[in-house]
């Protein structure tokens, strides 16, 4: 009889410490250390794309360097065209002069490839509300860029955003909209 009630005993602990046991992944508001990194090396962009790499935006700093090696020397709007080519983009970008007019002219002129890569790639993959936060070491100008709404115009999937910047202990701000030109291509708008 004493036998009986051991294997009984050991039967209900095994039952109880396997039903105990979740074998769910976690929920996609909390995922467990290192669970993105196994299960999905992609970053899910506002486009739907899937990005190789975020460039520290999901945890609000972009990696201006990192961004300039992969933007490397191209000029202008030609880095969209360049970045944008095939299905393996590896950074979002705004695309184009018309920033540097929305922003002003002073702060226009001095924003660069690393930066145009900073901005659209925060557009992409950065959350409303969230700061993304950039330092160019070359113009030494500090910025902030925090998306503020999603919204469609015109069947495009557009973004309002903040961008502030801090130049020669001066902060100032400009609130501006823009929407995916195509795939990883951010176009601002008026």
């Amino acid at each position: 009889m004493n036998n009986t009630k051991v294997i009984i005993s050991s039967v209900l602990f095994s039952l109880c410490a396997t039903l105990g046991t979740s074998y769910a992944d976690p929920p996609a508001h909390a995922p467990a250390h290192g669970w993105r990194k196994k299960h999905d090396p992609y970053y899910r962009g506002y486009s739907g794309y899937q990005w190789q790499r975020d460039y520290g935006v999901i945890s609000g700093e972009c990696q201006w360097q990192t961004v300039g090696a992969v933007t490397g020397g191209v000029i202008g709007g030609a880095v969209g065209a360049s970045v944008g080519e095939g299905s393996n983009k590896p950074i979002a970008i705004i695309l184009g002069s018309v920033i540097g007019a929305v922003i002003g002219n002073q702060i226009g002129k001095a924003i660069d490839n690393n930066d145009r890569g900073c901005i659209g790639h925060a557009l992409e993959l950065g959350r409303i509300g969230q700061r993304v936060h950039w330092v160019n070491p070359d113009s030494r100008i500090e910025y902030n860029l925090t998306p503020t709404a999603d919204f469609m115009q015109s069947n495009q999937k557009c973004k309002s955003y903040r961008l502030e910047w801090i130049e020669q202990g001066k902060r100032q701000q400009a609130s501006n909209r823009a929407c995916l030109a195509e795939q990883g291509q951010w176009q601002t708008i008026n």
